[in-house]
């Protein structure tokens, strides 16, 4: 009974973990675009804001070779993203901005909440948990703006990065009270998504220094 829940919630963190790849991979790929990369940039774009936070956290738990390079489905996950926001930047360029926003959003949450189920999996302490999640969710992001010579959206004043460790907490904290790992999974995200949108919505921002 054990094996067969925690296969369970296994299975649910890997869908969730997949699911935000896709998201993050078309996302990747609209940069790129907007970026004017050719076809392969875009594909690189793609791939690396996909794959990139997840192998940095599968590194960091020492699980390794990371599971981006031991199974085909991220990298075509990733690839397929790119090949969509190549083939279709047209038609999404007429998107408003606030569902590319909500697009972000989605993604980073079930970064967020599938890396620190992952760490969770893994045996990892409560607080590294959270942070694993964080960089899981960010860390992508942060290597495609790296590459496109911007400056990462984690370090500019906006509720980013918080989000994305909020979500990720709610995760470590309902796990550790005993409640399913699908239900903990679904109310981080939620409040991941929240607070990114609401932060949107409303303007708001982490404090800068004065100069």
């Amino acid at each position: 009974m054990t094996d067969s829940i925690g296969r369970t919630a296994g299975g649910v963190v890997l869908a969730v973990d997949l699911a935000a790849t896709l998201v993050f991979a078309v996302e990747g790929g609209l940069a790129g675009v907007a970026a004017r990369l050719d076809v392969f940039g875009v594909m690189v774009i793609a791939l690396v804001t996909a794959t990139g936070g997840g192998m940095i956290r599968d590194v960091l738990i020492g699980d390794t070779p990371p599971r981006a390079l031991r199974t085909a489905r991220y990298v075509l996950l990733g690839l397929g993203g790119g090949v969509l926001a190549f083939v279709l930047h047209q038609a999404l360029a007429d998107v408003p901005d606030i569902l590319l926003t909500t697009l972000d959003a989605v993604g980073l949450s079930l970064f967020a909440v599938s890396g620190a189920g992952l760490a969770l999996e893994a045996d990892a302490h409560p607080l590294t948990a959270v942070l694993l999640g964080t960089i899981t969710a960010v860390g992508g992001g942060t290597m495609r703006d790296v590459l496109l010579n911007e400056v990462p959206v984690i370090l500019q004043a906006n509720i980013y990065a918080v989000a994305a460790a909020l979500g990720a907490a709610v995760v470590v904290w309902l796990s550790h009270r005993g409640r399913p790992r699908g239900w903990s999974l679904a109310a981080g995200a939620a409040a991941c998504f929240t607070l990114r949108m609401v932060s949107v919505w409303q303007g708001w921002s982490l404090p800068v220094a004065g100069i």
